[in-house]
Parts: C-alpha cells; sequence; structure tokens
C-alpha cells in the first residue's frame, strides 16, 4: 500500500506540473547548438513574444528606435543597458529592413556620398587610398541629395587611444554632420579598435544606425547581413592594380618544403597570448617551423621568460619570405586581435591559411566560402588536431585550396580599390535584392566585381560559366562593322567585306555602326545579302559607340570590323569556330605587342610581326558581347572620353579590360600576312596607319590605361591556333579551310 502511494503521490505531482507548462506557467529556453548564430538580434524577435499583427502594407523601413520599444513590459538586462550605451552596440540590433533607407536608393540606384574633408583633419593614407577609391568608382556621386550610402571624411580606420593616427572627438565631430541622422544609410570603416591591454572592439564613439566595414570582428558582435567584415592589411598596401598571386606553376604533387610555417611575435601576457605561447610545441624544425619572439615593445626584457632567449635565437635563422613560399600551410593564429597580416600575406603566397582565430567573421564571409581556400582550425585543439588534421588533407584538396586562395586574393584583396569595391557591391547586393549575384558568381572566376548582375542574372548569359553549366555558346555570331567613310563606290572594301561575311555559316546578321559625318545612305546603297544588314547611326559619333551593347544584338559572339579590313569567308568561319572554345577572350588576326622601355621607364606598344603578342585588335576580332556592356558601364569616363577625342586606342582598351577580367591573353589565328600591307595601303581617310600621329598616341594610350588599371593586366603569348594540316604537304583536298592556305 506504502507503494502504491508513493507512486499515487508522484502522478499527481508530474501532472501538475504539466498543466502548469501547458498553461504558461513555466518558460523552457530553448537548446543552442554551440556553433548556431545568435539569431536574437532578427528583427522583430523576443523571448516568448507573440507573432505581431501588422496592420496595413509594410512600410518601407522602420524606425530602430519604435520597433525595439514598442513593448512597454520588456526591460533589459544589465547588461543590455550596458551595451546599448556602448559605442559599438548602439545599433546591435540592427538589420537591413530596420535601420537602412531603401528610399533613398529608389531615384537614382546605389549611389555613395563621401563627405568633403574638413580644414585641420589629419588623414591616414590607407583612408584617403579608402576615399579615392570610392571617388573613383562608379558608385560615387558628388551630390548628397543623389545618395544612397554615406561615407566619413573623418578618419576611424584606427581607434586605439595610444596610436598617433587616433583621432580625438570624434564623437562630437560627426553628431555635427547635416547628412548623420543617427547614422542610417552610413557605413563606417575601421581597422583596429580598443586599446592596450584588453583591445576590445569599441571605437569610442556612438556608431547609431550606421554599418560597420570592420576588420577583426568578433561572430558576437557581428551583425549578419548588415556589417562588411573586411580584412586587415598594411599601409603599404597598394591602392589599385596589386600584385599577382605566387602560384606561377603546379607541382605535381603539390607539396612543399615545409608543411605548417609561422613566424611572428610572441605575447608574454594579456589577451592573444594563449595560442602564441603554446605554438613551440608543435615545432620541430623539420617541416613544421613555428618560430616565435618575444623581442618586441620597449619593455621586452621585463617580462621575458625562460624561452625568450632560444626562440629568439631560432627565430633569426629562418627568412620569413623563404618560408611562406615554400610551405603548404600557414598558420594565421590571432594576436592583440582577431585579425592578422598574416592572412592576406598567406592568400598572396598560395600558401593555404589555417585559421586558429575563435571567433573571429572571416572577412566577406557574406559571400566568400573560406571552406574552398582555407582550414578553418580550433585554438583549443592546436596541440590534439592542427598538425594532424594538415597531413591528412589529400594532395588533389591541396591543389584545389591553393588555386582558390589565387583567385580570391586576385579578385577581393590585392589592393585597397578591390576591397572597398567588394564592401560596396556586397551592400549594393543587399539594397537591389532583385539584381544580386549567385555565390557561383563570388566564388569562380573572374569573381563578382566583373560579373555585373545588372547585366544578366542568368549565368549563361556571361562568358565565363558555360563549362559548370555544361552548355555552349550561341552557333552564331553578329558582325559589327565600324564606318567611317562615306559610301562612293560598289568597289569600296567595306562593301566586298558585307558580303564576305554575310556568306559565313554562322553568320546572324551585320550591323554597321554609321560614324561618317555625311547622312546616312539610302537602303538599296548597301549589298543585298542572305542576313539582315541593319544600319545604326553611332551615338555622338565616337569611336566607342562601336562597343556599345545594343540590344539588336541577338547573340553570345560578336566579329567587330574596321571598314577597311578584309577577310575571306573562310577566315570569318575558321575565327568562330576557334571561338567557340574560348568565349571569355578576344580571338582574331591582327596581333600586337606591349614591352617594358628601361630607358624610359615606361610601356611601350609595338607592331613588329613576332612571334610574341598581347593584344588582338578589334579590327578583325571576334569576343563576347557583355564585354560590350563592361566598356560601357565598367571602365571609367575619362578613358573613354580620351579614346573618342583621339579616335584612336579603343582597340588596346578593349584588350586591357578583357585581359584583367580573363587574366589571359587573346588568341591569334592562322597568320595573315596580307593584313597589314592592304590596310597600309588603303587610301581611304578611314585608314589611320599612315597618319605619324597615331603610333605616338598609342604609346601614350598604354600608359594611361596601365594607369588606371593599377598594373599592366596584358599577358604575352605565343600560341597561334591554325586549321588542321594548315600548310602541310597533302591534298588540298583533304582539308576543311581550303581557301586560307592561298591567302
Amino acid at each position: 500500500m506504502q507503494a502504491k502511494k508513493r507512486y499515487l503521490t508522484l502522478f499527481s505531482a508530474g501532472a501538475c506540473l504539466i498543466l502548469v507548462f501547458c498553461f504558461g506557467g513555466i518558460q523552457v529556453p530553448l537548446a543552442r547548438g554551440p556553433g548556431r548564430r545568435d539569431d536574437r538580434g532578427v528583427a522583430g524577435h523576443r523571448p516568448g513574444a507573440r507573432w505581431r499583427h501588422f496592420p496595413g502594407s509594410l512600410q518601407p523601413f522602420r524606425r530602430w528606435e519604435q520597433d525595439w520599444s514598442d513593448d512597454p513590459d520588456e526591460h533589459a538586462s544589465p547588461r543590455g543597458n550596458r551595451d546599448a550605451n556602448s559605442g559599438l552596440y548602439g545599433g546591435k540590433r540592427c538589420r537591413m529592413d530596420s535601420c537602412f533607407n531603401f528610399t533613398l536608393c529608389e531615384k537614382n540606384g546605389f549611389k555613395v556620398y563621401v563627405y568633403p574633408q574638413q580644414k585641420g583633419e589629419k588623414m591616414s593614407e590607407s583612408y584617403q587610398n579608402i576615399l579615392s577609391s570610392i571617388e573613383g568608382s562608379m558608385f560615387y556621386t558628388p551630390d548628397p541629395g543623389q545618395a544612397c550610402l554615406f561615407v566619413l571624411s573623418l578618419d576611424t580606420l584606427d581607434r586605439d587611444q595610444l596610436s598617433p593616427q587616433y583621432v580625438h572627438n570624434l564623437k562630437a565631430k560627426v553628431q555635427s554632420l547635416h547628412q548623420w541622422n543617427g547614422g542610417r544609410n552610413h557605413i563606417i570603416f575601421n581597422l583596429y579598435s580598443g586599446t592596450w591591454p584588453d583591445y576590445t572592439e569599441d571605437l569610442g564613439l556612438d556608431i547609431g544606425l550606421a554599418m560597420l566595414a570592420k576588420a577583426s570582428i568578433s561572430t558576437e558582435n557581428f551583425r549578419p547581413g548588415f556589417d562588411v567584415s573586411i580584412p586587415l592589411f598594411s599601409k603599404e598596401h597598394p591602392r589599385t592594380g596589386g600584385e599577382r598571386g605566387y602560384l606561377k606553376h603546379n607541382t605535381i604533387p603539390p607539396y612543399r618544403k615545409y608543411v605548417l610555417v609561422f613566424k611572428g611575435k610572441r605575447y608574454l601576457t594579456g589577451i592573444g597570448s594563449d595560442t602564441r605561447n603554446a605554438l613551440y610545441h608543435v615545432h620541430n624544425s623539420e617541416d613544421v617551423v613555428l618560430l616565435t619572439t618575444c623581442k618586441h615593445g620597449k619593455d621586452w626584457q621585463k617580462h621575458k621568460d625562460a624561452r625568450c632567449d632560444r626562440d629568439n635565437a631560432e627565430y633569426d635563422k629562418y627568412d620569413y619570405r623563404e618560408m611562406l613560399y615554400n610551405s603548404t600551410f600557414c598558420l594565421v593564429p590571432r594576436g592583440r586581435r582577431l585579425g592578422s597580416f598574416r592572412f592576406l600575406e598567406a592568400l598572396q603566397a598560395a600558401c593555404v591559411p589555417v585559421m586558429l582565430s575563435n571567433g573571429w567573421e572571416l572577412p566577406f564571409s557574406e559571400i566568400i566560402d573560406w571552406n574552398t581556400a582555407a582550414v578553418i582550425g580550433d585554438e583549443r585543439l592546436l596541440l590534439q588536431v592542427i598538425p594532424s588534421t594538415v597531413r591528412s588533407i589529400h594532395q588533389d584538396k591541396i591543389l584545389s585550396l591553393r588555386h582558390q586562395t589565387q583567385f580570391l586574393w586576385e579578385a577581393y584583396f590585392n589592393s585597397v580599390e578591390k576591397i572597398v569595391l567588394t564592401t560596396l557591391e556586397i551592400i549594393q547586393d543587399r539594397v537591389l535584392r532583385h539584381t544580386s549575384r549567385s555565390n557561383l558568381m563570388w566564388n569562380s572566376l573572374p569573381g563578382g566585381l566583373f560579373t555585373l548582375p545588372q547585366y544578366s542574372t542568368y549565368l549563361g548569359d556571361f562568358p565565363f560559366y558555360y563549362a559548370k553549366l555544361g552548355v555552349k555558346p550561341y552557333t552564331k555570331f553578329t558582325a559589327i562593322v565600324h564606318v567611317v567613310s562615306p559610301l562612293v563606290s560598289q568597289s569600296q572594301p567595306v562593301m566586298k567585306l558585307l558580303v564576305a561575311v554575310a556568306k559565313s555559316q554562322y553568320c546572324a546578321q551585320v550591323i554597321v555602326v554609321w560614324n561618317c559625318d555625311k547622312p546616312l545612305p539610302a537602303k538599296h546603297r548597301w549589298p543585298v545579302t542572305s542576313v539582315p544588314v541593319i544600319v545604326i547611326e553611332g551615338e555622338n559619333k565616337v569611336i566607342s559607340s562601336r562597343f556599345l551593347p545594343y540590344d539588336t544584338i541577338p547573340t553570345d559572339a560578336v566579329l567587330s570590323l574596321d571598314e577597311d579590313t578584309v577577310l575571306s569567308t573562310t577566315e570569318v568561319d575558321f575565327a568562330f569556330t576557334v571561338w567557340l572554345s574560348f568565349p571569355d577572350r578576344i580571338v582574331g588576326y591582327p596581333a600586337r605587342s606591349h614591352f617594358w622601355d628601361g630607358s624610359k621607364e615606361r610601356w611601350g606598344y609595338t607592331s613588329k610581326w613576332t612571334n610574341d603578342y598581347s593584344m588582338v585588335l578589334t579590327g578583325a576580332a571576334i569576343y563576347h558581347k557583355y564585354y560590350h556592356y563592361l566598356y560601357t558601364t565598367y571602365l571609367p569616363a575619362s578613358l573613354k572620353s580620351m579614346v573618342d577625342q583621339m579616335s584612336n586606342c579603343e582597340d588596346i582598351l578593349m584588350n586591357f579590360l578583357v585581359s584583367s577580367v580573363s587574366k589571359l591573353p587573346p588568341i591569334k589565328v592562322t597568320q595573315k600576312k596580307q593584313y597589314k600591307e592592304t590596310m597600309m595601303g588603303q587610301s581611304s581617310r578611314a585608314s589611320r596607319w599612315a597618319d605619324p600621329d597615331h603610333f605616338a598616341q598609342r604609346q601614350t594610350c598604354m600608359n594611361k590605361f596601365a594607369s588606371w588599371f593599377g598594373t599592366m593586366p596584358l599577358v604575352h603569348s605565343q600560341m597561334r591556333l591554325d586549321p588542321v594540316l594548315f600548310k602541310d604537304q597533302v591534298s588540298i583536298l583533304r582539308k576543311k579551310y581550303r581557301d586560307i592556305e592561298r591567302l
């Protein structure tokens, strides 16, 4: 009986608990996985809250203050009150939908305004490079009334109070800005925050509703879909251009002299010391070389420990660059802050980064899949896991990781300009969500900066993704003939050219861009062809109008032609069949080259017929029509104006653009000896070859273009593609392109 009473008592108590729970008397917190980001910061979420009822239609945006203060029964915790007063956490719950005014972007699109620099305000070179990159971009507007996003002219990069670059009284200066509006639609760039000894992420000002583009930001403080994590870069980081990666050739198997390396400071006390102090346990002086030194700072000897002298001696034996370029993996442990210069150094050297910085929101994590380019480790498992993990990675995976480091370095990180433009493009994708880039666009060649979603959101409309999609380009081309001379005779070269091109089995239509000062000829003056011939009057009669993205181009391929070009139908057919295998490059006949003139310290242009070339002129070349869109929208107006004023160099500029995107040389097809002599012999005023200033102008163009690109994008090649059996001693009947041999 006693047992029955105990069971009845337990049963009654359990029933009571269930009833209490069902009626809301007990709140049971949801279990959270250790790696799951806290989603309490998502707009509209409160623990235990019911779904909201929205009367009427949704507004474009809500005021942040209203969004979080409409429940009088909700009380903030002590930590919440502390965070609310902090400069960093002032808008911790901000998201684009709650803290960004989209209506500012509706009229003029995504435009960025930079405040004018105030008198007497100091500015670091790095911040000046950031502002210059914005002002030189297609996003910039000098009119704040047209802006969607605002950037401070006050230097916010270094918020370490002990730094000489620290700007005092920044909070008051920011609050006095006319357009500040609590920080809404503003972005603040920052590399360093906090100071010794804690190095917190406090910026020393209330950022309000502004976005942060911050280095070394933690996942705890990062606001997903609102902030942007950027890499930590040095003041020597180039503003434009930037060096290419150091992976010159693939080695199979892809192992280097060292498996894992690191060389850097060891902190004897304070934050960031634990991981680096433990590296000596893994160091073996053979294939795992992890070197630290405590010889830094003014008073390092006061804190030196028993290992300092031995570590310093070992540290001095190795050259850092030699280690970097000869290691398969590079350790990137946290320093005083979560980020480190070692990160970008490893990427450039094709040394796969091994990340040891728990809680670091990796740079551009919103768009980059870092699992394809880095090994992300755990600081707590340094001794147990890291050495065995990197040794177990298969050589195929190593090669893939290494290739991705080079792509990411060159696409997003090798200059301040690319870091800034990537940041702005990420924000633009958030604002214009219907035309945002896909993950594939960001994580494969040529990268998100060169695949503009305003052109198309379908991958098959770009020249870069045919292989990935398993499709081929459309097997027809559109010929665009640039005409600047009046029609005076049916025997003019342009008339013969139109007939020859129209006979090609791959020609869909011919577009004549009429840039002549004379009126358009009557329709009956043009030759009768089997394909449509559309005559378009050039916009403003400038030479760049030949590269406009005309809606009348229905094909992927464009055959660009000068009016005095001499090509046979067979040559056109062969060039197009070659292009079908290389749709991201320029394929054509007239080749030119560039060289560095050491005596004049400038780039030179040469038309000498050698086995080496770096350009294929657009007077007889095939390329993807997407490059017309890039030429028109991506290149600055200053370069296009220069080309139009000289009526020269547009072909060089197109080669610069395509090589900058593809990182590859153009492709020359079968040598045509008559091409040069024919062009030189033209008596028409359309021929520019006899102009003595023509060559000098092209030399000037080469250097102007290289200056804007920040580097020389042209790539030399010695490859020429000929038809099968070309010039072989066999019967002409066995050859597909027979007419080419007779030229």
